[in-house]
């Protein structure tokens, strides 16, 4: 029942996500109530995806320090510019050129691992650099965001740093930790309920934190169409710039299709978390919007990748 349950989940997720939006706004009373548990499911998932990950990944930079350099280099320095010399173009709102900012400032996604796989690409280079950005994100977060907009925003550097060692680095390490001393074996036997566990965490953290942005959704208008459009156009181009690269500089079409799905996809969540805690709610909608494209977006260039 678990799988099917886990299975039914993995397919329908461009249809879950969006409704653990909608949900979240209609119940704001009862989400603001809890957002103190965000950084809790935010910690519990980031564990149960480490179970997946060892230290031994982390020597594959040895055979790709380039590759994976450069990967963190679009992840944290271009792609963030790029969201906020867009949104700074288009919105004369400086809080929500700060949300677009966020929203690809934060580190890949650790569900790209699905897509490599699927598309056949390099796994250990996959898992190499989803380890070493997410241990490097209470470093690299903190820098864009001071760097960028440090000069028109009060931000509390050493409370994002504490957050985000205890949301990602702590239990990262906790759970390798775990999956070295029983050799994988807990992820083997016990790996269908922690995904759907996961999974759950995921909603829960999207529905609660969606009760921050109730008050900017709730009213149809022309900026809450110009930010969802501009959230859809950053993620294609994040996509699209990645493909034109990948295919330039790699020979390999495994190494492509890594370089693609570790560069286009994000750990949102993460950044959802971030947006509701340091900065006014309006800064979390394009970071929540962003998670409705991912996964769809995803699956289409999974579609080119292999039509090429």
């Amino acid at each position: 029942m678990v799988q099917q349950l886990n299975q039914f989940i993995q397919r329908w997720m461009p249809v879950l996500t969006p409704l653990s939006l909608v949900m979240g706004v209609l119940l704001e009373n009862i989400g603001g109530h809890l957002l103190f548990l965000v950084p809790i499911l935010f910690a519990g998932m980031t564990f149960i995806s480490s179970l997946n990950l060892k230290f031994r990944d982390i020597k594959v930079f040895k055979e790709y320090p380039k590759t994976i350099l450069f990967i963190i280099a679009f992840l944290h320095i271009l792609m963030p510019l790029w969201a906020f010399f867009l949104a700074e173009t288009i919105f004369d709102d400086r809080l929500l050129s700060i949300g677009f900012l966020l929203s690809v400032a934060v580190p890949t996604g650790v569900t790209s691992v699905i897509w490599v796989t699927i598309s056949k690409g390099n796994l250990p280079l996959c898992l190499a650099i989803i380890l070493i950005d997410t241990l490097l994100a209470p470093i690299l977060m903190p820098v864009t965001l001071h760097f960028v907009v440090g000069e028109s925003i009060q931000l509390e550097t050493t409370s994002l740093i504490l957050d985000l060692v205890w949301m990602i680095v702590l239990p990262s390490i906790f759970g390798m930790l775990i999956s070295e001393w029983t050799k994988g074996k807990l992820q083997e036997k016990l790996g269908q309920p922690l995904s759907l566990i996961s999974k759950l965490c995921l909603f829960s953290i999207i529905m609660i934190n969606s009760s921050a942005i109730a008050p900017y959704v709730k009213t149809i208008n022309g900026e809450l169409a110009a930010v969802i459009s501009l959230v859809l156009f950053v993620a294609i181009s994040g996509y699209t710039f990645s493909l034109i690269l990948a295919r330039l500089f790699w020979k390999s079409s495994a190494d492509q299709a890594t370089f693609v799905f570790n560069a286009g996809m994000r750990n949102i969540a993460v950044g959802v978390v971030i947006a509701t805690t340091y900065f006014p709610s309006k800064v979390a909608m394009p970071v929540v919007f962003g998670m409705l494209f991912q996964q769809v977006l995803a699956s289409v260039f999974y579609k080119i990748i292999q039509r090429h």
